[in-house]
């Protein structure tokens, strides 16, 4: 079995306790996917040389896990998969930020996700086709506040291919909703990044556990591959 991120994190008895809990199946892909792309933006992949001046970069583990989210883009684009990209964006001012604002400070940069900046843009490499969407959100998850859930229904969505970042904050956040929805949850583990290993390490395991399939991108491009008209074979 392929080494999993967080395999170094577990003891004996931790796998005594997945084993008797029955932890961890899978769910396997549905029939009618769409790719969620979270937070991508620029101030979350920073620029080669220049991360010092991204106060939020996950600099070259955040632009590894892009050049995997381009590749399931277009890969999804050519199998008439519908893609959603979020961005999260926040007032300068800070009208909107929120309860966040209790745990962060608001950053006063161009190189942050304020919005009208270029921190806030989607990270220039992603290409969005004509049918699919960006959305613009305030909270973690895509699902809270947005119109997501009533697209998904609209075009008869069972599966979402979430990627993007950060793993142990918007990504998880969007997995539980997406569970709470009752939508099957696929994450291709190289297409998700943070800031921390660690963090990493542990939300695609809690992940895994109990709400997604982390799989590697390359099983998930593959079943891209089988797909027609954005629907799997047989369905």
């Amino acid at each position: 079995m392929t080494e999993r991120p967080w395999d170094a994190f577990l003891t004996e008895a931790d796998h005594a306790v997945l084993a008797k809990g029955r932890f961890g199946r899978r769910m396997g892909f549905g029939r009618r996917p769409a790719v969620l792309v979270i937070d991508a933006q620029r101030y979350m992949v920073g620029a080669e040389g220049e991360d010092a001046a991204w106060p939020s970069s996950c600099g070259a583990i955040g632009r590894a896990a892009l050049a995997e989210i381009v590749r399931l883009t277009r890969a999804a684009q050519a199998a008439a998969v519908p893609c959603f990209f979020t961005r999260f964006e926040l007032d300068p001012d800070g009208r909107d930020i929120g309860i966040y604002a209790r745990k962060r400070d608001l950053l006063q940069s161009q190189h942050w996700c304020l919005t009208g900046t270029p921190g806030a843009e989607l990270a220039p490499e992603l290409t969005p086709h004509a049918r699919d969407i960006v959305l613009v959100k305030k909270k973690p998850s895509a699902f809270h506040g947005t119109p997501l859930l009533g697209y998904l229904l609209d075009r008869g969505v069972d599966t979402v291919i979430v990627t993007g970042g950060a793993t142990s904050n918007c990504v998880q956040a969007t997995v539980f909703d997406a569970a709470s929805y009752n939508l099957r949850a696929i994450v291709p583990q190289e297409a998700v990044f943070d800031r921390i290993p660690l963090s990493h390490a542990v939300a695609l395991f809690d992940m895994d556990r109990q709400f997604a399939d982390v799989l590697p991108s390359t099983e998930v491009l593959s079943w891209l591959a089988t797909l027609r008209d954005g629907v799997a074979p047989g369905a």
